[in-house]
């Protein structure tokens, strides 16, 4: 997102304004009960559940997902904070050994812009089965890396096995290198991050990964597979486990990248990592297939998430730079609203004085002193008429008048009355205290009930 040469406004732009409303249908979505009764009423304090992705069957074979378990999503309203949240339930799992809350604590604490905060994990038997729910952040609008990258027929079709006929044509469309490298400062920061915590990452793949907006990645699911897979023998020697995790995650890495590049998962089979290299040597620069080799080597050594910093190199800057401008974008878009903010207060409050019925058993009370003068500056605000007698709109007229309203300034306006029979002559810093004192007398009748 970068700033535009366009003429002023005094509203946020419509691309942000659209994708923020579509943010909040998201997550003001709700399920019919009638049309999914699976999904339970309340879940240990989160109600307002909505599946985020379809339901498994009743039949489905353990094991089948990318887990190794049947799960299934939902984003669910906290009645402690009323905020949203994503709840990643695990069906049919009973928690044996609770020694793994040591690991969801260390997660707990794990706070980063590229991954997705866990927030507690429990079991319940709301789901009529005994699960796991583990509960994150919730990012209205996010999609996985699989669904926003890997649809490309032609990808699949290039990297399959076939047994007859010519080999299909390379993709022809494939992702441009600035954002594989934007995803890679994203991805290796999380990694950084998570490695220096003591945790490895272990769902670093396509489907566990969340974009929003344009490029904007967060990791999912982290802490699910330290739960699901802890067992006593990782007492033993935790250390070297998670330093054999954290090294597989590197491997992940250089999986996800390499598939990226060809727009295809097929080619993390180890037969076509070959000709996926090939490709990417022909359409990306020595750096990236460097990159995806160190993270694809057999290491002879222990390897860190550090030593692939020297070949992102100045392309860090570039992504610092992005998010700074996006950064600027957003903070000058949020300064108007703040503005905007500011001006519908002066109107809700000059909304309750302006034609009230009837105020301390008086039916006049809107209509005489200083209410009368609030009352014609509404007029010289919103009735506006041309020489001709037509309505005359114009937003600016309306910004400037309620903008000297608010601080007061000695500037003189003339206000008539709707019979053009009497003009009064004011300035705005009077109409400021008659608009105070007045609203300050509705607000002490208010509190004396």
């Amino acid at each position: 997102m970068q700033p535009k040469a366009h003429a002023p406004s005094f509203f946020m732009a419509d691309e942000l304004r659209q994708e923020l409303i579509n943010r909040h249908l998201i997550t003001m979505a709700q399920v019919d009960e009638a049309d999914v009764p699976a999904v339970p009423a309340e879940v240990d304090g989160y109600h307002s559940l909505f599946p985020l992705e379809p339901l498994p069957p009743p039949n489905r074979v353990p094991g089948a997902g990318s887990l190794g378990c049947v799960t299934s999503c939902y984003k669910a309203v906290s009645g402690r904070d009323a905020l949203a949240y994503c709840l990643r339930r695990v069906h049919g799992f009973r928690l044996v050994n609770t020694r793994c809350m040591v690991l969801v604590d260390m997660w707990k604490k794990l706070q980063h812009s590229n991954i997705v905060t866990l927030r507690e994990v429990f079991t319940t038997k709301a789901f009529a089965e005994p699960s796991l729910v583990f509960a994150y952040d919730f990012h209205a609008g996010g999609e996985t890396l699989l669904s926003r990258h890997f649809n490309d027929p032609s990808a699949d079709a290039y990297f399959s096995k076939r047994k007859w006929g010519p080999r299909p044509a390379p993709p022809a469309r494939l992702p441009p290198e600035s954002l594989l490298w934007a995803y890679v400062v994203q991805l290796s920061s999380a990694l950084r991050t998570i490695h220096a915590a003591g945790l490895a990452c272990r769902v670093l793949e396509p489907s566990k990964v969340l974009v929003t907006g344009r490029s904007r990645l967060r990791v999912n699911c982290v802490g699910v597979c330290d739960v699901l897979t802890f067992d006593n023998s990782q007492s033993s020697n935790p250390l070297a486990l998670m330093a054999q995790y954290q090294q597989a995650d590197l491997v992940a890495l250089g999986k996800l990248v390499l598939a990226l590049a060809c727009n295809s998962a097929l080619v993390v089979q180890r037969d076509n990592v070959p000709r996926a290299l090939e490709l990417v040597s022909l359409h990306y620069s020595a750096d990236l297939k460097n990159l995806v080799l160190y993270l694809l080597a057999e290491p002879g050594r222990p390897r860190s998430v550090h030593d692939i910093m020297p070949m992102i190199g100045a392309r860090f800057y570039t992504q610092l730079d992005a998010a700074q401008m996006r950064s600027d974008v957003i903070e000058e878009d949020l300064a108007k609203e703040v503005q905007n903010g500011r001006l519908f207060r002066l109107l809700a409050k000059l909304g309750t004085i302006n034609e009230r019925p009837e105020f301390q058993k008086d039916p006049a009370w809107a209509e005489t002193g200083d209410r009368y003068l609030l009352k014609l500056f509404r007029d010289h605000l919103f009735h506006q008429v041309t020489a001709a007698g037509a309505p005359w709109i114009d937003l600016s007229h309306i910004v400037s008048c309620l903008n000297k309203l608010d601080a007061g300034v000695p500037e003189r306006i003339s206000l008539s009355s709707r019979d053009a029979k009497s003009v009064l002559v004011v300035t705005y810093g009077d109409l400021k205290r008659c608009f105070e004192n007045t609203f300050q007398e509705l607000l002490a009748a208010g509190a004396a009930e």
